[in-house]
């Protein structure tokens, strides 16, 4: 297979791209110029039947930016941390138009009853089954376009359609997978999976998401992102209670269920009312890292909200702008509600930069650079409803 890059403008070398979807999940993580992973996806066609509609058509600008193979774009894994359409809308038209190396999912995919999923849930599942049944029948052994990889604890591998499916393609919370549809990448990616826990999988849909630490690696540099899906306070507290300190490490926190304060905000034990939680906001700050940035996926936020009202929440915004080491940054919002553009991270031998709107990479690397050198010199361092329904 023969891949050839078709450059575009301001796409990293290696780094993060989160896309203004409003709210939903789209992050594409550039590993190399041949590989790219996807996770969730929100895909909105209407964009392109309304010029004034300033939220992105995710689809469009992946085929845009993926590597050829063959002449069709390719994407090497795409992982779907759970199956609320506004994690997988568009996934039946990414399939059509985009190839795809690896499937990443949970069990919960294969747990619901098919009236409970939309359409393109239906479809991910639809996929994810035809790639089992073809790695059993050839053996366990998995081809380009045909990978699929379960993520956390379950007994779906006991059962009738799973009986000589590989052991080695369930990834279990704890452990950590740096093979991109059949390629090593340890030398520059690493996925550590922190959930779902495996008595989350019968649970609610959402906290059954998909939890990841995504850290990518140019020489001795790292950056961490921490992605949670849709989970709240009391799983990703378990996940901080359960880790080791370097697997929570983030330079880029990405605001779990599109910056809900169902993350920070809970019931205690005996309590009528929810109350906020200070131990997640101290955990988070603790794992930060430098730069830090965090990054809503959401509509615009709210100078305040009513009660009832669904993600984005001002509550949670304010909490996580009192811990950000740097910025936080709504993809809605960036750099305006007109005309917003991705927020992207790029990695270099000298860090992690924030590509700020407008200013190209290489100036970022530029100034990176100049920032290290001076502090090297000195000793001193540089100074919509959610859920099961459509809503759009």
């Amino acid at each position: 297979m023969s891949k050839q890059r078709e450059m575009v403008t301001n796409v990293p070398d290696r780094g993060y791209i989160f896309w203004p979807v409003g709210s939903g999940d789209s992050t594409t993580i550039v590993v190399d110029a041949d590989t790219f992973v996807q996770v969730d996806l929100r895909h909105l066609a209407c964009v392109d039947e309304d010029d004034d509609d300033p939220r992105m058509a995710v689809i469009d600008k992946l085929e845009e930016i993926l590597p050829k193979v063959d002449g069709k774009p390719y994407l090497s894994v795409f992982v779907l941390t759970h199956p609320d359409e506004d994690h997988c809308r568009g996934f039946a038209d990414l399939l059509g138009r985009v190839t795809i190396g690896d499937l990443w999912h949970a069990p919960r995919v294969f747990r619901e009853f098919p009236r409970d999923l939309c359409e393109d849930a239906k479809a991910f599942r639809k996929e994810a089954k035809r790639r089992v049944a073809k790695i059993i029948a050839n053996g366990g052994t998995a081809t380009d376009g045909d990978r699929v990889r379960v993520i956390g604890y379950d007994d779906l591998l006991q059962e009738e359609d799973y009986k000589g499916f590989p052991s080695d393609l369930l990834s279990i919370p704890g452990s950590s997978v740096s093979e991109l549809s059949g390629v090593e990448c340890s030398d520059r990616f690493k996925a550590f999976i922190h959930g779902p826990f495996k008595d989350d999988c019968e649970g609610e849909r959402n906290d059954t998401s998909v939890a990841l630490q995504i850290s990518l690696y140019d020489g001795e540099a790292t950056a961490k992102a921490l992605l949670f899906g849709d989970l709240c306070y009391a799983p990703i507290k378990r996940i901080f209670d359960f880790s080791d300190a370097a697997d929570l490490e983030w330079n880029i926190l990405l605001a779990a269920h599109h910056c809900s304060k169902s993350v920070m905000y809970a019931k205690g034990e005996g309590e009528a009312e929810e109350s906020l939680k200070q131990d997640i906001l101290d955990a988070f700050e603790a794992a930060a890292q430098s730069p830090g940035y965090i990054v809503a996926s959401s509509a615009p936020i709210p100078a305040t909200n009513d009660l009832g009202d669904n993600p984005p929440h001002a509550k949670a915004k304010h909490r996580y702008e009192e811990i950000v080491p740097d910025k936080f940054l709504c993809t809605q919002e960036h750099p305006n509600t007109e005309t917003p553009e991705p927020i992207i991270f790029s990695l270099t031998e000298n860090g992690l930069a924030y590509q700020e709107p407008g200013q190209a990479q290489e100036d970022q690397s530029n100034a990176l650079a100049a920032a290290v050198s001076a502090a090297r010199g000195t000793g001193t361092p540089p100074a919509d409803r959610v859920g099961f329904g459509r809503h759009d």
